[in-house]
């Protein structure tokens, strides 16, 4: 029975003492903390690595997470300066510095966080109107990253970051700046379209320009050389009446040519002619038929055959023209009202 108590004992010593070192043993890990409180008052922090510590005496406290750490909060409610209600949702980069602070200046570190970013973030936006708030991200970021920093700096946090994630406006807004938005981009393709317009206009109207200018000198050298032509012609045709010394007999001939030109005319269903006129035929006919002395220009060169028979059928010619005239001349005179007959005069 002795021994069996004694046996008892031994392991229950034994037990004890192996409990003993193992709370006297403590082992942190890489970049974590633990804090030590002996006899209830604060002793130490645990570095990583393996720690010792007294057991029953020292009390050791949770890991603390010294690393970078990434908390996003859920969205908030905040009313801008033009009083309307959007919904912010931030998220909040921060890092324990000293975990002795941590632990002991504050409860809870990650709700005071929270709390003091939300009420951060509303006095920052309470100062700004929608539009601004929608566009000022980064003053936001910098302004709740300097208030938040600042107040946990004795809690010993450190915040690095301060992003928003997301910043939702009310529906009705939602949809008006939809409106907007559409009503902007239509704006802007008018006014793209109407400078595109514009600009077709411009260069059509230009092109137009050129092609009237270009055609107006094109005619204004057509009609040069049109009358340069004229000009030319009329001086070769003066050159060669000069040089050929024409007779009346040749001009009266060719008036005889222009008189069927006058008859075309759609106004010339009556016309009169006068009686110089048929002297005149009489006078060609009986230049052709007689002899025609021969001009100066035409002295030095013997008449040929075709010549001499194409003078006698124009004298023919001439003659049937003539008689046709005087017979029209007396047909108007008997169909028309009574005129005075015009003397034929005599040869002479």
């Amino acid at each position: 029975m002795e021994v069996s108590a004694f046996l008892i004992a031994g392991v229950i010593v034994a037990l004890l003492a192996v409990f003993t070192v193992v709370r006297a043993v403590r082992i942190v890990p890489q970049a974590r903390a633990r804090n030590v409180e002996r006899l209830g008052r604060y002793h130490r922090t645990l570095k990583p690595g393996l720690n010792l510590v007294i057991p029953y005496i020292d009390r050791v406290y949770p890991v603390i997470d010294l690393r970078e750490q990434v908390v996003s909060f859920k969205p908030q409610p905040v009313i801008t300066e033009d009083n309307l209600v959007v919904e912010i949702d931030t998220v909040l980069y921060f890092q324990v510095t000293d975990p002795r602070a941590a632990f002991y200046e504050i409860a809870n570190f990650l709700q005071a966080v929270e709390q003091l970013t939300v009420t951060t973030l509303r006095n920052v936006v309470g100062s700004m109107d929608l539009e601004k708030t929608l566009t000022s991200r980064d003053t936001i970021n910098s302004q709740l990253r300097g208030v938040l920093d600042e107040a946990t700096g004795k809690w010993g946090l450190r915040v690095n970051r301060v992003e928003i994630k997301a910043i939702d406006p009310p529906q009705s807004i939602k949809d008006a700046m939809q409106k907007q938005m559409r009503a902007e981009r239509d704006k802007r393709a008018a006014i793209l379209g109407a400078e595109g317009q514009r600009q077709s206009q411009i260069l059509t109207a230009e092109g137009d320009k050129q092609a009237a200018v270009l055609r107006a000198e094109g005619n204004r050298t057509a009609e040069i050389l049109k009358a340069e032509g004229q000009s030319r012609a009329i001086d070769e045709v003066f050159q060669a009446v000069h040089r050929n010394d024409p007779d009346p007999k040749l001009l009266a001939y060719q008036y005889l040519q222009v008189l069927p030109q006058l008859a075309q005319g759609e106004g010339s269903t009556f016309w009169v002619i006068p009686g110089e006129v048929t002297s005149a035929l009489q006078g060609v006919s009986r230049a052709f038929t007689e002899s025609l002395p021969q001009s100066p220009a035409t002295r030095d060169n013997r008449r040929d055959d075709g010549a001499d028979q194409a003078a006698s059928d124009t004298a023919q010619a001439a003659e049937a023209a003539a008689e046709a005239l005087a017979d029209a001349a007396r047909a108007d005179r008997v169909t028309s009202e009574p005129l005075r007959p015009t003397p034929v005069p005599e040869d002479r």
